[in-house]
């Protein structure tokens, strides 16, 4: 490349005694910083400082819990790391950036086996995520820090307990469920569906997939198979009504095939269907044991294959000891600039 291609990339009044011969370089072979220092060496330093302080190395182990996943953040790796709500969405975009319905910072504590703070792939926070929490333990289980007997730990700011069973397996104990409400109508797809409603540390509404019209013109004919459940189209209208603004809710839906029992779920934060949803998946086995006379222990099929196992008992009409057990593993480590 001749010198005289190059002359008007830099602009009038430049000094020519700043060329050299790395000019004769093509541009694109070079490092950021050598390209401030070609063309800006009076200004490379405080460039180059711009941009060690601008880019960071984010170090993350990315999580499946039942095909929830998530990417964890080691706060005792990532000490500088401080991730905005953007960032976040960044981060779990599926297209540019990781990819993952959450995300999870964990750190040490004291006072607990371990802190967990979570993120939906939206950025935005302060429900409880089971699958998260269950990925937490098995991480903090690979790492050392807790053996197989069951540990405290802390999640957005509320204590809970939890257990590695060992095999791939772990043990997440909720906190008693609260607002129950059975058996009333959502306005959706044309038409009313009878539907349920519990907040296991989330906000959950349940649907029997018999209760949902294929078409509102045609009262007889319902939905048999969940494979065929609109779960986006109806899940996203019910998680932004009226009836359950400002926050919104998680949306699921379940239906026996051939003695098993079958979920998908809408969930918020995620704004689409996740392959499982841990809360859900326990408000789903506490109505059916409500409405339907299921006992305890109840096994789901989740949409990405896997069984999760919910149980409890029951005792002066309150829930006690309710827990979900279900396969957690890590699916890679890696880094990415942020």
């Amino acid at each position: 490349m001749c010198r005289r291609s190059w002359k008007g990339n830099f602009g009038p009044g430049f000094d020519s005694r700043h060329l050299h011969s790395n000019l004769f370089i093509e541009p694109q072979r070079l490092s950021r910083k050598n390209r401030a220092n070609l063309y800006f060496p009076l200004l490379s330093d405080l460039y180059y400082l711009k941009f060690d302080i601008e880019m960071k190395q984010l170090f993350f182990t990315k999580l499946s819990g039942a095909g929830n996943d998530f990417v964890l953040v080691d706060g005792e790796i990532n000490s500088e790391i401080d991730l905005k709500p953007q960032k976040i969405k960044e981060i779990c975009d599926r297209h540019n950036g990781i990819g993952a319905d959450g995300l999870i910072f964990f750190n040490e504590k004291p006072d607990a086996a371990f802190e967990m703070k979570y993120f939906n792939a939206d950025g935005t926070t302060g429900s409880l995520c089971a699958n998260g929490a269950r990925c937490s333990i098995f991480y903090a289980s690979l790492n050392g820090l807790i053996n197989g007997s069951e540990i405290s730990f802390i999640s957005n700011g509320i204590n809970y307990t939890g257990q590695d069973l060992g095999n791939g397996k772990v043990k997440f104990n909720l906190n008693p469920p609260v607002n129950f409400k059975f058996n009333f109508k959502i306005k959706a797809a044309g038409q009313l569906i009878n539907a349920s409603f519990v907040d296991t540390g989330s906000p959950q509404v349940v649907i029997d997939i018999n209760e949902i019209l294929v078409s509102p013109k045609n009262p007889d004919l319902v939905y048999k198979n969940i494979d065929e459940v609109p779960v986006y189209e109806i899940g996203k209208e019910i998680r932004y009504s009226k009836d359950f603004a400002p926050g919104g809710t998680n949306v699921n839906f379940y239906g026996l095939d051939e003695n098993v029992i079958k979920i998908r779920t809408y969930e918020r934060g995620v704004e689409n269907e996740t392959l499982a949803c841990g809360t859900g998946i326990v408000a789903t086995a506490l109505i059916l044991n409500a409405n339907k006379k299921v006992n305890p222990p109840i096994e789901i099929l989740t949409r990405g294959g896997d069984i999760l196992t919910v149980d409890f008992k029951i005792a002066d009409q309150k829930i006690e000891a309710l827990s979900l057990v279900g396969p957690a593993k890590i699916i890679f480590k890696g880094e990415i600039t942020i």
